[in-house]
C-alpha cells in the first residue's frame, strides 16, 4: 500500500513540510510505502518545493519584513544562472509579523522589491515570483519604491509605507525603466481575482490580514485611486487584469516595470513536482491546507491535486484546519474523506495554536475508523 502525502500550508501556523511530517506521525502502518511531497501555489513553502524539484539553491540575505524590521529571507536560484525563485512571504509575508500587528492600512511590500533588486544585481534575469501568503495590500507600492519608483504626493514627497497612504499617491516618476527592459518575471498566482470590487483585493482578503470591516472600505478606495494614477502616468491598466487582486495587488503594481505573465502556482509546482505520475502510482492521497471552504476550487492545491486523483480513480483524504459547511457538500464528490481540526468544539485559535498535534491526531483517527479499515481490506 503506497500512500501520497501532498499538503499545501495551513496558513499561519504550519508549513506545508510540517504538515506534511504531521500527517506521517499520524499514520501507524509501518507495512506502508509512504511518500511526502511538500506542496505550494506560490506561498510559503514555493522555494523548498521547486529547489528540490528543479535542481537549484536557496541563498539567504537581510531585507526590510512587513512593518519595517530587518529579516533573513530565502530566495531560490537554479542551475541555469538565469532564473530565481522569489516568495514574496519571505519578505513581506503574514508570519513574519505577531497577529496584534497585523493590518494592511500600514504594511509594506518594500522587502519583496529589495529581494528582487538583489536577484537583478546577481545578473539573473528571469525571476518566478509566488504570490501567496502575503500581510499586505500596498498595490507593489513599497516594492516599486525598492526598486527606484518614485512614487510622489502633492508635495513631491515620497509616500509612507502601506495600504492607507496610497489615497496619497498624485505622479509616478521611473527615471529608467530601460535597466528593467530584459528582465521576464513569472508571477506564481493561487488565485484569478481582480484587483478590485466584491471579489478584488481589499474585498476578499483584507481581513484575513488583519483589517477591520471599515479598514476595507479605504483600502478598495485607495487601491482604485492608486490604479487610476497608475493608469494616467504610465497607461497601464492594472485594475483590469486578470490575477491583479493577489497578494494585495503586488503583482498588479510590478506589472508596469517589467515583462511579466500570471501562471496558476498550483499548476507550476504540479508539473515541477511530476506530481501526475506519484498520484497514479499511490493507492491514497492525502492533501489538505488551512481551510475548506468556496473558493478552494479556483487554483486551490487540495482541489487540483482531487481533480487529478479522480481521474486514476484515487482516493483522496482531506484534512483542513477549518470547513465550512457548504464546502462539506460542495466538494463531497472530489474527497473521499473530509476532516476538519476545528471540530468537537475545538475553537479556530486553538486549532491554530496546537495544529501540529491536532493534525497528527485526525489522521491517526481517520486510519483507526472502522470503515477505513473495511475500504483497506476490499484493497
Amino acid at each position: 500500500m503506497k500512500i501520497l502525502i501532498v499538503p499545501d500550508s495551513f496558513k499561519g501556523s504550519l508549513s506545508s513540510k510540517q504538515a506534511a511530517d504531521a500527517i506521517e506521525k499520524g499514520i501507524n502502518y509501518p507495512q506502508f510505502e509512504i511518500e511526502k511531497i511538500p506542496m505550494a501555489d506560490g506561498g510559503e513553502g514555493t522555494i523548498e518545493c521547486l529547489i528540490v524539484s528543479l535542481n537549484g539553491s536557496i541563498l539567504r540575505d537581510f531585507v526590510t519584513d512587513p512593518i519595517g524590521r530587518k529579516v533573513q529571507a530565502e530566495f531560490g536560484i537554479l542551475q541555469d544562472n538565469k532564473t530565481a525563485i522569489i516568495e514574496m512571504a519571505a519578505a513581506s509575508g503574514l508570519l513574519l509579523i505577531p497577529k496584534k500587528r497585523r493590518n494592511p492600512l500600514y504594511t509594506t511590500t518594500y522587502g519583496t522589491g529589495e529581494l528582487i533588486r538583489k536577484v537583478i544585481k546577481r545578473g539573473y534575469k528571469k525571476i518566478i515570483l509566488g504570490l501567496g501568503g502575503s500581510a499586505t495590500t500596498d498595490c507593489g507600492a513599497g516594492a516599486l519604491q525598492a526598486l527606484g519608483v518614485k512614487l510622489l504626493d502633492r508635495n513631491g514627497g515620497n509616500i509612507k509605507f502601506g495600504g492607507l497612504f496610497l489615497k496619497d499617491l498624485h505622479k509616478i516618476e521611473i527615471s529608467d525603466q530601460n535597466k528593467f527592459s530584459d528582465i521576464e518575471v513569472t508571477f506564481m498566482c493561487d488565485v484569478s481575482n481582480k484587483l478590485l470590487g466584491s471579489k478584488g483585493s481589499a474585498e476578499l482578503f483584507a481581513q484575513q490580514k488583519g483589517a477591520s470591516i471599515d479598514d476595507v472600505q479605504i483600502l478598495e478606495d485607495n487601491l482604485a485611486h492608486f490604479a487610476q494614477i497608475v493608469k494616467k502616468d504610465t497607461g497601464n491598466d492594472i485594475a483590469e487584469s486578470i490575477g491583479s487582486g493577489a497578494a494585495g495587488g503586488l503583482a498588479a503594481g510590478l506589472s508596469i516595470l517589467f515583462k511579466s505573465q500570471f501562471v496558476s502556482g498550483s499548476d507550476f509546482v504540479i508539473k515541477a513536482t511530476n506530481l501526475r505520475t506519484k498520484i497514479r502510482n499511490a493507492d491514497i492521497i492525502i492533501t489538505g491546507e488551512g481551510e475548506l471552504n468556496s473558493q478552494t476550487r479556483f487554483g486551490k492545491i487540495p482541489y487540483k491535486i482531487a481533480t487529478i486523483s479522480k481521474e486514476y480513480n484515487k482516493p483522496v483524504m482531506g484534512v483542513f484546519g477549518k470547513v465550512t459547511n457548504a464546502a462539506k457538500i460542495e466538494y463531497k464528490r472530489e474527497f473521499k474523506h473530509i476532516s476538519a481540526l476545528c471540530d468537537n468544539g475545538i475553537s479556530q485559535e486553538e486549532a491554530m495554536q496546537n495544529a501540529y498535534s491536532l493534525l497528527t491526531s485526525k489522521v491517526k483517527e481517520i486510519f483507526e475508523n472502522s470503515r477505513f479499515n473495511e475500504y483497506m481490506e476490499r484493497k
